[in-house]
């Protein structure tokens, strides 16, 4: 069966032209530009809405009082309240605990339906510790940071092939091999609650590490030592082109200048904008855990209960893109090539997703002017429509 979505405004990674788009089966098989509307079996009309290729959240810890860590059932109703807003692919993120409950938690994963019914698309894992610098734990439990360890990743490794990226401080003695280790096992790298120099990020660089987890969150940048000025990860991540880097865009991580300098300096092709998000994500305000460690949401993001910290965000994808717009006056193809196109491509998967392209999955959105989603498309098949199907 073939569905035309017309008489929208296609959102296209460099530009948003006026057309519709026929999809059959799974694909995106026609785009039609202009107000020509293409031959189908059904039709919708968008009334003059976006047309947008699905967001794609490559860091996010759960939604809906769920956390992905929690159990297998904790996994589909947290991916299903992102997929409410517009997530149509993500990768559940761990927090840092033992080895015994990192171990635990990969064999539920082994477990998990990747395209359960109802549900974002679940594109596989990525590991957020426990390698981590104790001076940049934030609201990792401090009780299980550790250094690489090899006998502990490599049994990881070997228990699952599920793992897509792992984020970790890439100064800790054991990191290189580390770093080689996931090389070859084509997992991508980040760096991540790390308080490494600049010359240590270039050299990690040169292993393979790809990316920078939550930009400025947790990460060193420049610091005096013996009165010398020594540059930090932070400035790594402007200086080094190829870097990607994420950006918890909710407004509270990262003020609207940080957002601004980070789009100027990087672009629209190496930021991903990422939601961070706990538990408490889509939940009223009150107590939650992150893991072993409480915390509190409030004033719209989640804290610490000393409020000495953020313990990640309560954000969701339709949020970022609404924000980062409002904060930035980013052009919206460039806001969403940063949810969809950008985070692909980090992940090496953009042949598939990521775009409005002829061949690739039918992934699809459409949203009014504030970002109100009205339809999610997941491989062609509707999972929210409130449009009228013609």
């Amino acid at each position: 069966m073939s569905i035309c979505y017309y008489n929208g405004k296609i959102i296209l990674p460099d530009c948003i032209k006026s057309g519709s788009i026929v999809v059959e089966d799974d694909r995106i098989v026609k785009i039609v530009l202009g107000t020509e509307i293409p031959k189908s079996d059904a039709s919708v009309n968008c009334n003059g809405m976006y047309i947008s290729p699905g967001f794609i959240d490559i860091h996010v810890h759960g939604a809906g009082g769920f956390s992905f860590m929690d159990s297998e059932d904790a996994i589909y109703k947290a991916c299903a309240c992102h997929m409410q807003h517009g997530t149509t692919s993500i990768i559940p993120t761990t927090i840092t605990g033992s080895k015994e409950e990192l171990l635990d938690f990969i064999d539920v994963f082994n477990h998990v339906d990747l395209e359960h019914p109802g549900c974002a698309r679940i594109l596989g894992l990525h590991l957020e510790g426990p390698y981590f610098s104790p001076t940049q734990a934030g609201a990792q439990d401090p009780r299980f940071l550790r250094n690489p360890q090899p006998e502990e990743y490599e049994e990881v490794l070997r228990r699952t092939n599920r793992i897509r990226r792992w984020s970790f401080a890439i100064e800790l003695d054991g990191s290189d091999q580390f770093l080689e280790c996931l090389h070859r096992h084509h997992i991508i790298t980040s760096l991540a609650h790390s308080d490494a120099n600049c010359q240590q990020v270039v050299h990690a660089h040169n292993l393979g590490l790809s990316c920078l987890t939550h930009f400025y969150s947790c990460m060193s940048t420049v610091k005096r030592e013996n009165a010398f000025r020594i540059a930090g990860a932070i400035e790594a991540g402007y200086l080094l082109d190829e870097l990607f880097v994420e950006a918890i865009a909710d407004g509270k991580h990262l003020p609207a200048e940080l957002l601004k300098l980070i789009y100027k300096i990087k672009g629209p092709a190496k930021v991903c904008l990422v939601t961070d998000s706990i538990s408490a994500a889509g939940m009223p305000d009150g107590e939650y855990m992150l893991g072993g460690v409480p915390c509190i949401k409030e004033d719209g993001v989640a804290k610490l209960m000393d409020r000495s910290a953020f313990a990640g965000s309560v954000a969701t994808m339709d949020m970022l893109v609404r924000t980062f717009r409002q904060l930035t006056d980013a052009p919206l193809h460039d806001v969403v090539r940063m949810v969809s196109l950008t985070p692909a491509e980090l992940m090496k998967i953009n042949s598939e997703i990521g775009s409005i392209e002829v061949g690739k999955k039918a992934d699809i959105l459409v949203f009014d002017e504030t970002i109100n989603i009205f339809s999610v498309m997941i491989n062609g098949q509707w999972q929210i429509n409130k449009l009228k199907l013609d």
